[in-house]
């Protein structure tokens, strides 16, 4: 462990996600692989932490330069508890995914797997978020596997700046259509939500989150979302600070 690399794994599809296996075997072969990871599904979960209940572990793996972790928590907090209890040292690096669907544009907001990521950056770990736009199970990770694995090289040699993290989303296409790697900006743009009223075999009411993507900038060539509807991958680097500082100075004018 002195001299080998600490790899840091973790995601929000949970433990036994396809995603998140397709990671560890990409990942093992430069260094030690200590994955933590939530025992169930957590996506949506963005930087949420549990405060009202205990943390318990369970050792799924334990073998040469890999083990294996699930917390019945949120991705933040396997990040938390893996950097300040379970793992040896500091890693060199952490990575967060494979993710099941996009988290591209304002759903970095949402993304478990980019909470994640994001948290880690916070502790001055290189981070990096994964994420392939294909919700199935069965989704084919070829084309993100091989990618994801230039780029995680690149920052295990020369690392990212101080709290920045990487959002990185693959478009679900064949290598064939594919058109590189493109470094972009986070589109701006919400999703409208709409809750569909229905009733369950009982006769009660209960509601179902819908909605769609609202782009404002869908000709802007310098977006993620254009990069992933041309057929790049995108990679959007991510520093939380929520401060508008044209507004500042306004307000500071005023008050």
């Amino acid at each position: 462990m002195k001299d080998k690399k600490l790899i840091f794994v973790s995601n929000d599809d949970g433990i036994d996600a396809p995603g998140l296996k397709k990671l560890i075997d990409m990942v093992r072969p430069y260094g030690e692989v200590f994955v933590v990871a939530p025992e169930h599904g957590q996506s949506g979960m963005s930087h949420s932490i549990s405060l009202l209940k205990p943390l318990r572990t369970k050792t799924y793996l334990k073998e040469d330069g890999l083990t294996i972790i699930a917390v019945p928590g949120t991705p933040v907090d396997c990040v938390k508890l893996a950097l300040n209890q379970l793992l040896p040292k500091k890693p060199d690096i952490m990575v967060s995914g494979i993710n099941h669907g996009s988290n591209s544009a304002i759903s970095v907001i949402y993304s478990g797997t980019m909470g994640a990521a994001i948290e880690s950056g916070f502790y001055g770990i290189p981070s990096i978020g994964f994420s392939l736009l294909d919700y199935s199970k069965d989704a084919d990770f070829d084309l993100a596997v091989k990618y994801s694995e230039k780029i995680f090289l690149h920052i295990l040699e020369n690392g990212l700046p101080e709290f920045v993290s990487l959002n990185v989303n693959f478009p679900a296409i064949k290598e064939k259509d594919f058109k590189g790697i493109k470094v972009c900006k986070q589109t701006q743009g919400v999703w409208k939500e709409e809750f569909e009223k229905r009733k369950d075999p009982y006769g009660f009411d209960y509601y179902w989150l819908t909605g769609e993507f609202h782009n404002f900038q869908p000709e802007d060539t310098e977006t993620d979302e254009y990069a992933l509807k041309n057929n790049y991958a995108a990679i959007v680097p991510v520093k939380i600070d929520f401060t508008d500082y044209s507004c500042l100075e306004k307000l500071k004018k005023i008050f």
